[in-house]
C-alpha cells in the first residue's frame, strides 16, 4: 500500500492504522462549495477487477466535516468515498460520488457508533456502499452508484479535515478481496 497525501503522523500494523489528519484537507470536486481539493489522506493499493473492501473506523471527530472511511479512486476526478462525516455536531453516514463533479449523500445514524463499518463492493462499473453500526453483523445499504469502467482502482482507508485543525482516527481490519 502507498500513501496518497501522507498525513502529518501515522502508525500501523496488519490489524490497525492510527492517523492524525492534517488541517484543511479534503477530497472534493466543484459542486455546491465551488472548490476543488485532492489533498485528503488515503492509504491505497491498486486493485484490478471486481472486489469487496471493508474497514472499521473509530474517529475522535471534533470539527465540521471531519471524515474517515474508505475511498475507491480511478483519478482525482473519478472516485467514491464513504464513511463517517461530522456535520453540525453529529456523526453521519456519508457517501460522496465524484464523476468530474462531487455529489454528497448522508444518513443520520440512530446513535453515534463507537466503531463504524464501511464496506464497498465493486461489480463492473458500479459500486455498492454499505455501513454497519454493530461491528459488521448487520449491513445497511447507503448507496448504489455508477462509477464507470476503470480496469484498476486505488482502494483503501481515507480521512480528512476540510475545516478543522486535524483529528485522530483509527482504522481496524482493512480488507480488500477480489471477487
Amino acid at each position: 500500500m502507498r500513501w496518497l497525501n501522507e498525513p502529518p503522523s501515522w502508525q500501523g500494523d496488519d490489524t490497525r492504522l492510527e492517523v492524525r489528519t492534517g488541517p484543511g484537507t479534503d477530497f472534493w470536486q466543484r459542486t455546491h462549495y465551488g472548490f476543488e481539493r485532492d489533498d485528503g489522506h488515503a492509504l491505497v493499493r491498486a486493485v484490478d477487477g471486481d472486489f469487496v473492501a471493508e474497514v472499521g473506523v473509530e474517529g475522535r471527530y471534533r470539527e465540521q466535516y471531519d471524515q474517515a472511511g474508505l475511498i475507491v479512486r480511478a483519478s482525482p476526478t473519478h472516485w467514491v468515498k464513504a464513511g463517517i462525516e461530522y456535520v453540525d455536531g453529529a456523526q453521519l453516514a456519508s457517501v460522496v460520488v465524484t464523476r468530474e463533479y462531487s455529489d454528497w449523500s448522508t444518513s443520520r445514524l440512530s446513535e453515534p457508533p463507537e466503531r463504524f463499518g464501511v464496506r464497498v463492493t465493486k461489480e463492473g462499473p458500479t459500486v455498492k456502499v454499505e455501513g454497519s453500526i454493530d461491528g459488521g453483523t448487520t449491513w445497511q445499504l447507503l448507496r448504489l452508484a455508477w462509477l464507470g469502467d476503470h480496469p484498476t482502482l486505488d482502494v483503501g482507508p481515507m480521512c480528512a479535515s476540510p475545516d478543522g485543525t486535524g483529528f485522530d482516527v483509527t482504522f481496524h481490519g482493512v480488507t480488500i478481496e477480489r471477487c
